[in-house]
């Protein structure tokens, strides 16, 4: 309850409104009176006053001398003024040296009511805002990671989506909380690093945006600062003041740290400050700023703010595809390339496109690369299969610049890998080179060796055939045949051995194979050679 203390040298009048006015009904727990400077300071000495009802003219100091006292000593009271003149300059300067309220008297006891009813409402609150700022404070500077472990088990739903249970375990961990204080979460996300950075690297920079962070945001003893996942940080503020102006306050310093983010870590930084929530409330306004991040795909180095939010880009034009599958067909793909960069790089910056527009444009470029691979005989998810490719394919949904870099390395690679296969040549040399090293393999089929050349096998048998004249699998067991002949004209191995070696593990079926393709047993093979 709200301590209330009267000064006024009218002593009737004191006692009267001490007594006539239903103070318990406007959040007041106690009144106090005095009858001049000299009576009231004596009481702020003794008590906590929260609220003063003082008169101006006075003897022995004026209201405003007192005024000035308390200002000094006791900045946290509110003050209501009343006087018998209806000066201006008495009440500018009451209000200067920071008077909630100015009265005149007589003061009708409705007036006063609602004048010391609103009065009490603002101490109300701002005794709440500090007492969140000093639950904010505890959690940052004696019990960080337990309040950490508790937020992020809100967050995450560990811990049900409500007031109780959310006190209940923060009792049970020994962790303040109010179900009535309001947070600001503000989302920081690195989109990408300017830089090359190893693991370790990456892990020491995202230390020190932490404690950055922490300094520039004003997090440091007044909330917290956690880390959500790789590149994320949420940043966790209780509400201590009035939401408008300490929002752009929050704003302001959201900005300045993506400045020195950009010049000192190397990094681009989107930042997302959602509105004021509940503990309860905290989880779904967490997922719809995650959300917000994963849409968009276009800007960064901006601060954004949930209150503004724009709805949803329209569908975006794409370019005609089958123009770019002819340009690829005859060998254009630089042009391509430049074209998929004059497309993309005109929404940089943008918030036309999002996320979904961005995954169209994905799709149909690849498929339209996979189709014109297709159309050549290669394999297209067997020729991206490689660590670099996949991990440029996942990120390139993740940003506009990430898409012109999977879109550069794709149709490169593709064109470059085209060329190869017109010249047969090598694609010969990489098909017995890949079944030289596995002619042991029993199993060795034509779809393995196509899969190593990203070709189809049916593609890949026309080549063999119009190279050297028979199919994959004739290829193969030609490979076979010709190293047992090696093995039988110049060692002693025994013919199951050098069947083994060849890649049979079935001696009949080897022999068979073997007098089909030389015409003789392996056995009269080698007396023929021997007696050479």
């Amino acid at each position: 309850m709200i301590n209330l203390l009267i000064v006024d040298d009218e002593r009737l009048l004191t006692d009267a409104l001490k007594m006539e006015i239903d103070w318990g009904a406007l959040g007041i727990g106690s009144v106090h009176t005095a009858y001049n400077s000299r009576q009231a300071k004596a009481v702020f000495e003794k008590e906590t006053i929260d609220l003063m009802l003082c008169d101006i003219e006075m003897p022995q100091g004026s209201g405003l001398e007192l005024l000035a006292w308390v200002r000094d000593n006791h900045p946290r009271t509110e003050s209501v003024f009343m006087t018998c003149h209806a000066e201006f300059k008495l009440a500018q300067r009451a209000m200067q040296l920071g008077s909630f309220d100015y009265l005149l008297k007589p003061v009708p006891y409705d007036e006063l009511s609602r004048v010391i009813g609103r009065a009490a409402d603002k101490i109300r609150k701002e005794n709440e805002r500090n007492q969140y700022s000093r639950i904010g404070q505890f959690w940052s500077r004696h019990q960080p990671l337990l309040a950490e472990r508790l937020w992020l088990d809100i967050i995450k739903q560990a811990i049900p989506a409500n007031p109780t249970a959310i006190k209940k375990e923060a009792e049970e961990r020994n962790i303040p909380f109010d179900e009535r204080m309001r947070l600001l979460p503000i989302l920081l996300c690195v989109d990408r690093y300017r830089k090359s950075l190893s693991i370790r690297d990456e892990k020491i920079m995202e230390y020190a945006l932490t404690n950055s962070g922490e300094e520039m945001l004003n997090v440091k003893g007044n909330g917290l600062l956690i880390r959500l996942a790789d590149r994320k940080l949420l940043a966790l503020m209780p509400v201590e003041r009035d939401e408008g102006r300490w929002l752009e306050e929050c704003k302001a310093r959201c900005e300045a740290f993506v400045a020195s983010c950009l010049q000192y870590f190397y990094c681009d930084l989107s930042v997302y400050i959602g509105r004021e929530v509940y503990g309860h409330e905290l989880s779904e306004m967490v997922d719809r700023l995650l959300e917000w991040d994963k849409r968009n795909v276009a800007v960064s180095n901006k601060v954004f703010l949930w209150e503004r939010r724009r709805a949803s880009p329209e569908e975006i034009a794409l370019p005609d595809m089958n123009v770019w599958s002819v340009m690829l067909k005859e060998g254009r793909g630089g042009q391509v390339v430049s074209e998929v960069e004059a497309f993309l790089s005109g929404f940089i910056g943008s918030e036309r496109m999002d996320a979904e527009n961005l995954h169209r444009f994905h799709h149909n470029l690849l498929q339209t690369v996979f189709y014109v691979l297709k159309l050549k005989g290669i394999e297209g998810h067997l020729l991206f299969d490689d660590t670099d490719s996949v991990d440029r394919f996942q990120r390139a949904v993740l940003s506009v610049e990430d898409m012109i870099e999977w879109a550069r390395h794709t149709v490169h690679k593709a064109m470059e890998y085209m060329g190869t296969i017109q010249h047969s040549p090598s694609v010969i040399r990489r098909v017995e080179q890949y079944i030289s090293q596995r002619i042991e393999t029993e199993k060795l089929t034509r779809e393995d060796v196509a899969n190593h050349v990203f070709l189809n096998a049916d593609y890949l048998d026309r080549i063999l055939k119009k190279e050297s004249g028979c199919s994959v699998t004739e290829f193969i067991v030609r490979k076979r045949m010709l190293l047992a002949q090696q093995l039988l004209e110049r060692t002693n191995l025994p013919v199951g051995t050098i069947a083994g070696q060849a890649g049979y593990s079935n001696l009949a079926h080897f022999s068979r194979r073997f007098k089909k393709f030389a015409g003789v047993s392996p056995h009269d093979y080698r007396l023929l050679r021997s007696n050479r």
